[in-house]
This record gives structure tokens, sequence and C-alpha cells, in this order.
């Protein structure tokens, strides 16, 4: 049985963050040079008392609104994150109740990041494949923020807080299609919150500087940004290759490509890396930044909001980062 994407909605928090606002914590930056190197001009920032489950419940009642979808025919609930409510229960059985879903389906939890709406997207089609469900709500909800050292200009510039929906159905607007995953944990502590986690439970107040003399705060998120971009170069293009391979696609069959939001430097060296004209690949993180797992669903509701994808495309979608770890496949549209 085929899977198909039925309906994409996405939440933003209220509160933003301009570069404006970091150039006035930063003066030695400026304006400019924040929006030309990572391509983001605000990102939105969760207030101190909105979690990723109270976002992953606004953006499911959004897309319910929005496609006149009844709650009481979702029969899988999955949630990415890496900033669950608690450390238990599951922030997905939470949301079961809060969205008046009912008792008798499955839900949970999975921890990844950038890659995690494309591993949600498998995980929903071999739930549909198998016949266990028909109607898989996939949420994808991250506050990276909250891991975020308030001297840590880098990642504050690139990160912003937000939540996706999407119906994963037996029929839809985009079938999807075969399956490229990737994991190498071997890279695991080039991006990282250490603390906090039954490893290491208590807090540290340590620090160290990185080779490139980035300061790595035990308590908050680390990132060893050449390390990651070294990885993605390494990683993308031969999934891209291996992602047509195995849905039996060449480079020009297709029509647009939607990449993992990571930054605008980034993605335009992937680009070129990989041969990909400009008109074919998406890069908007303007008004939104890194939104970490949910940086692909919202580039594909602002595609088929705007015209850029519609009937009869044929779309790739991958992301890649935390863990480490990678995936991609395609959507026909």
């Amino acid at each position: 049985m085929g899977a198909y994407i039925k309906a994409i909605s996405y939440y933003l928090p209220e509160q933003v963050v301009t570069n404006e606002d970091l150039v006035s914590e930063f003066p030695e930056w400026s304006v400019e040079k924040v929006a030309s190197k990572v391509g983001v001009n605000v990102r939105h920032v969760a207030a101190v008392d909105e979690t990723a489950g109270d976002m992953a419940e606004k953006a499911a009642k959004k897309l319910f609104e929005e496609y006149s979808i009844d709650s009481k025919d979702i029969d899988f609930l999955l949630l990415c994150t890496q900033s669950s409510d608690y450390y238990l229960p599951s922030t997905a059985c939470v949301l079961q109740h809060r969205l008046g879903l009912r008792t008798d389906i499955g839900a949970f939890d999975y921890n990844l990041g950038c890659s995690g709406c494309v591993y949600g997207l498998a995980i929903a089609k071999g739930l549909i494949a198998s016949g266990i469900a028909k109607n898989v709500l996939l949420l994808t909800s991250e506050t990276y923020n909250k891991y975020l050292h308030p001297s840590d200009k880098g990642n504050r510039s690139i990160f912003g807080d937000g939540a996706a929906a999407c119906l994963v159905s037996t029929d839809g607007f985009a079938g999807i299609g075969e399956f490229v995953l990737g994991t190498d944990g071997n890279g695991a502590n080039n991006l990282i919150v250490k603390t906090g986690a039954s490893r290491h439970p208590g807090r540290t107040g340590l620090s160290i500087k990185d080779d490139e003399d980035h300061v790595w705060y035990d308590d908050y998120l680390y990132m060893n940004g050449g390390a990651i971009f070294n990885f993605t170069l390494e990683a993308v293009p031969t999934m891209m290759k291996q992602v047509l391979e195995k849905n039996q696609f060449l480079k020009e069959d297709v029509d647009y490509f939607v990449f993992h939001q990571a930054n605008k430097f980034m993605l335009n060296t992937i680009r070129k890396v990989c041969g990909l004209p400009k008109e074919k690949f998406y890069i908007n993180l303007e008004n939104t930044g890194n939104t970490v797992s949910s940086t692909v669903l919202i580039g594909l509701k602002d595609c088929m909001e705007n015209g850029t994808v519609h009937q009869n495309m044929n779309v790739m979608i991958t992301g890649f980062g935390v863990g480490l770890s990678w995936a991609g496949t395609m959507l026909k549209f």
C-alpha cells in the first residue's frame, strides 16, 4: 500500500529575535554580516513557558483546522523532538490527550534533529505499508534556543524555534518514495548538549575552547561548525546519488530540491558541490532560521503556497546533522 503526504502546517512562536537585536548585544557584528553569512533576518523563539509539546499541539490544531481533519481519524501519532516536555512520559502520549485523539492508537516520541522529518516519513510509510495505521500524524517540534548560552552569538544567529505537522495517509497530494538513511555516531560530540541526561545528569558549569576558538559549554548546546560542515559535504552528495538510484531517477528528472535549511552558506556550498541549478534549489531561512527537524516541512509548505512546488513535480527532500545522521527520499506531487 502506498503512503502519501495529505496535509502540512506549521507553527512559529510569537517572540522574535531580529538581526538588529543580536547586533545590539554583539556590536562587533553588523546586520549585513549576519544576513549574508547565515541567511537569517528573523528567528522565532519559544516563550519561557512554551515547550516543544505546546508548539506541536498548536501546529497539529492548525493542521486540523486548515484541512478540515477530524482528529478521530488519526490512528498513530509520531513526535520528533530533542526538547521533550518530560523525561517521562513520552510527550506524544500527552499530546494524544490534548489533541483529543482516540485512545486505541499508537503514539511515541523519537529523538532526532535535522534528519528527523525524513526519518518520520519513513516510519509513517512503514506503519501504513504494514497495515498498522492508515492516518499517521507526524509532528516535529524543537526549542533549541533554550539550550543556547546567551554569549553564543554564532548559534543564536542560526537557530529558530518552531513546530510542523504532517498527515501521512493512504492517499494525498504527494506520494512518498524510497528512503536512504544513514548514521555515524562517531561524530556525536560535534553537536551535543552534554549535561542534563543520564550520562551527565548534573550541571558542571565548565567550558573549554575548541580548535576554532569557539567556547564549548558543558551545560549548553555545542556545535563544532567545521566538523559539521565537513560531514555534510561528505554525506549529502553521496546520499543524493543513492536517493536517485533507489528511486530510479536521473538528477535531471528532479524538478525541485528541498534540503534541510541549515544555513545559507552551507546550502549554497552543497548546491554547488552537487551541481544543482539555483532555480531548482530551495533556500529560505530569512524569517524562520534553522528550525531543526521542522525545516523541510516548513519549506515544502512555503513552496506549495507560493507555487514553486505543484502537481506533476518530482521533489527530493533531505535532512542531515545531529547524530550524526542523514536521510533522503523523493516525493511525487
